[in-house]
């Protein structure tokens, strides 16, 4: 990417949604029109057809067409006609099908069969300015066919190899095919050069109606290759490099350059892509870009919109129309006309007509569009708030690659509406002087109600897989590689369910193991010389394997344990006994969480309730209220406050849900569900008190959600997600001392690999770094300190932890920064086409995003810093 180039599309975001289908992986068999969406179904020659919009309860029909004797190869609809259908199979036909609308019996045979050819048909694809013209790619030669007529038009000249794709130019003069040569055509001209130098699987793309050509295919070595070509020097690709996920790019010719706009994370392996066309998109909310993506089991749509709202014109330039601009004789005789543009606006949208080419003439005529175009009165058209503004925008296109079966990274940003000051939100992996490397025998095979491993400011602990129940002991101020021996480890001396650092004592250790007693352990003060056989102190009273233990937050030397007993059992470590007992569980106790004040404890368990106990009262629960429905695991911990209380878990369908509880009415059951996705593992969340932010990830993900959660509708604010490139087998945070205040890193957290530990930082983008950013680091508690010994809280005392500010005494607050910047601005799209330095374009494009996405009613009193450092800038382009 070339500097100072900012792309207008950069803060799209996905929304995936999921919907049920079946698939088989032969190609990229999916394609929408504007109506319908047609994929390869389980059964050879076999398609499901399902409309683009959902029915009564959000419901999507899907009805099959037996279409072929053999598997389907391609298909696509006609840009002029959305039920006009061609597909093509390996039993070497084009057929035709004209659809009907929704809910109608699809037809039994096709209005028009091409062929046979004398091999298998692989690609196809419809004209885009004549009507019923169609290009076919069989072995090594591409034909254009006539459908009307049911001829073909003319052959193409033998290919040096099998055709892999054929691509139209949007004027419809040349025709692009790829095979190992990429070749541009049209009827007095032809071109070619070496492609891809993989004989792999490779696509074309015009882009428009310009002379550039996008491809994508692999290199020698195997790796997946985008290339940019000019067709008037065709001599050497304009861009090449190779990845492997999936990127949205906005590419302009003019510089030319592939600007990436977002990466994109899918659930599922894609089995095929597909666009939805632009008359389907929803403009008024912003919506620049849709995919389908095929899995295995679904059709997934994934929305890319720009946080604005309602209609705006430099988002959406005028898009070709539904009406055809010739024949296809009329073309094949040298008409070149253009089909005519038209707004994207939904109050000056032209109805759309049907002029099949398979219809009767009679039929066509009476569907054909008048002279004079008519605004379109759909219901609800005239309401909506639009733009009378011509679009100012140009040469400017958005195309995006996919890699099949390979996992996608995403980038989210949060959707219009309530957004959160986090929403940038950036997880970095620190630099490799900072991990710990060379782990060997790591125990995997944890319970799920443990987090897998437990660490403090000082040091990890980690379950290794050996008998006795070993625990490593690992430095985080030694970082670098381990020694291939053996390390000195702690023997429990039986297998370990859980285990957990004292809060204020970070040389006590808490290891529960499955003989049902928890055992204390005592590090030295340098870390483990050697091996520890003896703990300090053993605690009994569990008469069955334990599940999870947690520490007091304000109060020394109280530990908290659930068991296989359905028993919660609350410990004085100070005089080695049982202190409380909480009853009233009826199935396996899921996870357990103390409130900020130390109060009250909660609960989730399989039996599907959440309890609040205040256990100084009652050993009964005080509350109790409905909890996730699927039992597969839960984790819950108090959030704003102590006021709610935030419940991750499943649904009866296994999908991953958030609850968000009102503490005070339990019973009334959860204010809020959030569903996030379809995974194994349970959600484990991390909430920072400071800033309100959580983060959830499971054992075995590769993705770390993040959430700002607020007490008010809607509740959940997205931010960022933090992905890495591939499962951890852990994922804890540090306290809140360990982040660097100075690059704005307001979490620390360290990932636990199979062979590594892995410092990871998440920051905010801000200028003016220079300044302590108050609105972010609020006064901390110190937590490391106790509040109160245990016999007091016992008899019933309270306290609450000493604040802590987190400014450097040679900083000064945001919020004391001298008012000194230039006033933000809006600058209309037409004011970047002047000439302009790279840095003038590069400041104004930044005041005019930060005065689109930072409006808001309640500004803070860093609003005039907020926005990303040039330094991040260019590292952000760079990487």
């Amino acid at each position: 990417r070339l500097p100072g180039a900012v792309s207008g599309f950069r803060f799209a975001c996905k929304k995936p949604s999921r919907r049920a289908s079946s698939v088989t992986s032969c190609g990229n068999h999916i394609k929408s029109s504007c109506r319908l969406i047609a994929f390869n179904a389980d059964s050879a020659g076999v398609l499901g057809i399902v409309p683009v919009e959902s029915q009564d309860g959000g419901k999507r029909p899907v009805t099959q067409l037996c279409c072929h004797s053999d598997v389907v190869t391609d298909l696509d609809f006609s840009p002029f006609d959305p039920l006009l259908l061609a597909t093509s199979s390996a039993d070497r036909t084009v057929k035709v099908w004209h659809l009907p609308e929704s809910g109608q019996d699809l037809p039994s045979c096709p209005g028009v069969t091409l062929g046979p050819e004398g091999c298998q048909v692989d690609a196809l694809q419809f004209h885009p300015t004549a009507a019923g013209v169609l290009v076919s790619g069989a072995g090594r030669v591409a034909k254009i066919w006539d459908v009307a007529q049911q001829k073909a038009l003319t052959a193409l000249d033998p290919h040096g190899d099998l055709i892999q794709s054929v691509a139209w130019k949007q004027d419809g003069a040349f025709l692009g095919t790829s095979c190992k040569v990429i070749i541009a055509v049209s009827p007095l001209l032809f071109q070619s050069i070496q492609g891809h130098e993989n004989n792999k699987d490779s696509r074309l793309l015009w882009m428009n109606a310009s002379d550039y050509i996008l491809s994508v295919g692999f290199s020698q070595v195997r790796e997946r290759e985008v290339k940019l070509w000019d067709t008037r020097k065709f001599s050497s690709s304009l861009i090449s490099f190779g990845e492997n996920l999936l990127y949205c790019f906005e590419v302009c010719p003019t510089l030319p350059a592939l600007t990436q706009v977002t990466q994109c994370l899918t659930e599922g392996k894609s089995k095929g892509a597909a666009l939805v066309p632009k008359l389907a998109l929803d403009v008024m909310s912003c919506e620049v870009l849709r995919v389908l993506q095929l899995t295995d089991g679904f059709i997934v749509p994934i929305s890319y919109t720009v946080p604005r709202k309602e209609f705006h014109e430099d988002l959406f330039p005028d898009s070709s129309g539904p009406v055809p601009a010739s024949s296809a004789q009329g073309w094949w005789a040298g008409d070149n006309k253009q089909v005519e543009k038209v707004s994207l606006n939904p109050a000056r949208r032209p109805r759309q007509p049907l002029p099949s080419c398979l219809m009767p003439r009679a039929q066509r005529e009476e569907l054909a569009p008048p002279d004079t175009e008519q605004p379109n009165t759909r219901p609800g058209a005239a309401n909506r708030s639009v733009s009378a503004e011509p679009s100012r925008v140009g040469g400017t296109l958005l195309v995006w690659a996919l890699g099949w079966g390979k996992p996608l990274t995403p980038s989210l940003l949060s959707p219009p509406g309530p957004s959160s000051k986090f929403r940038h939100t950036l997880g970095t992996l620190l630099p490799r002087s900072t991990h710990i490397t060379n782990l060997k025998g790591l125990n995997l095979t944890t319970p799920g109600e443990s987090d897998g491993f437990c660490a403090n400011q000082h040091r990890v602990a980690i379950p290794l897989l050996s008998a006795g129940g070993q625990v490593a002991i690992l430095e985080l101020s030694k970082p670098g590689r381990l020694p291939d021996t053996a390390v000195p480890t702690i023997e429990n001396g039986t297998p370990i369910a859980d285990l957990c650092w004292d809060p204020f004592d970070p040389q006590r250790l808490a290891i529960a193991g499955e003989d049902a007693k928890i055992r204390l352990w005592r590090i030295p003060p340098g870390g483990l010389q050697e091996t520890l056989l003896e703990p300090n102190a053993v605690l009994r009273g569990h008469t069955e394997k334990i599940y999870s233990i947690r520490f007091h937050p304000l109060a020394a030397d109280i530990l908290t344990s659930s068991s296989y007993d359905m028993s919660v059992r609350i410990w004085d470590l100070q005089a080695g006994r049982e202190a409380l007992c909480l009853r009233g569980h009826r199935d396996q106790i899921f996870s357990l969480a103390w409130s900020p004040d130390g109060r009250k404890l909660a609960t989730v368990s399989k039996d599907g309730r959440v309890r609040i106990y205040t256990p100084r009262r009652s050993p009964e629960p005080e509350q109790e209220g409905p909890g996730p429905e699927g039992g597969r695991g839960a984790r819950l911990v108090w959030v704003c406050g102590g006021h709610h209380l935030l419940v991750s878990g499943f649904d009866s369908r296994s999908e991953r849900q958030l609850y968000l509880y009102d503490a005070a009415a339990l019973t009334a059951g959860p204010l809020s569900v959030l569903s996030l996705d379809v995974a194994p593992s349970t959600l484990i969340p991390f909430y920072d008190q400071d800033t309100s932010v959580v983060f959830l990830t499971g054992k075995g993900d590769t993705r770390v959600f993040v959430y700002e959660l607020i007490p008010e509708a809607p509740f959940f604010l997205e931010c960022n997600s933090f992905m890495s490139s591939d499962p951890h087998k852990g994922f804890l945070f540090l306290p809140k001392t360990e982040c660097d205040v100075r690059e704005v890193e307001f979490a620390r957290a360290v990932r636990l690999r199979q062979s590594s530990i892995e410092p990871v930082a998440f920051r905010v983008p801000r200028i003016k770094k220079e300044f302590f950013q108050d609105d972010i680091y609020p006064p901390t508690a110190v937590c490391w300190e106790p509040a109160l010994p245990a016999t007091a809280w016992l008899v019933g005392s309270d306290g609450q932890h000493r604040k802590l500010s987190l400014q450097p005494k040679d900083m000064t607050p945001v919020s004391a920064a001298p008012q000194d910047v230039p006033l933000r601005k809006f600058v209309p799209a037409s004011h970047y086409l002047e000439e302009k330095s790279d840095e003038q374009k590069k400041e104004e494009l930044l005041s005019a995003m930060v005065a689109k996405l930072g409006n808001r009613d309640d500004p803070l009193p860093q609003d005039s810093f907020e926005g990303v450092d040039e330094a991040e800038w260019v590292g952000l382009r760079r990487g």
